[in-house]
């Protein structure tokens, strides 16, 4: 039973996973196709992207881990737990800063604006999507 409940979750972990992969997949095209890039962008971008968006994921896993027992937490601990949360929001600002400054050596600031916008399009279409599904 115990292996049964293991493989269970790892298949849940890898379903899960390649899932993650699916939407990257998407999402690669989508940037790509949205922004026209040549390959010598693509080649000089992706890097980058990447980079950032990998630091941004782990800033974002810092910040949603669990309180355990909220309830029971002091003061003092919930204080230190706050300046975690002002830091990890300073740190995604300084990355979010790099990040644009290093774009400024492959694109222009208006093409920079463009891959916002495309960014912002693929995110409103996934969540689209994700609702029609949830709806079904």
């Amino acid at each position: 039973m115990v292996l049964f409940l293991f493989t269970g979750i790892f298949v849940t972990a890898q379903d899960r996973e390649a899932h993650r992969e699916k939407i990257r997949a998407l999402k690669t095209a989508y940037i790509t196709d949205g922004l026209n890039l040549t390959t010598e962008e693509a080649q000089q971008f992706w890097p980058v992207y990447n980079e950032y968006e990998e630091k941004r994921r782990a800033l974002y896993r810092q910040e949603r881990a669990e309180i355990e027992n909220l309830e029971c937490i002091s003061e003092d601990k919930a204080n230190l737990k706050l300046e975690e949360y002002v830091e990890l929001e300073r740190e995604d600002y300084l990355l979010k800063k790099k990040y644009y400054n290093d774009l400024k050596n492959i694109f222009s600031a208006r093409r920079i604006m463009q891959l916002k916008k495309v960014e912002d399009e693929f995110n409103h279409k996934m969540m689209r999507e994700y609702r029609a599904r949830k709806n079904e």
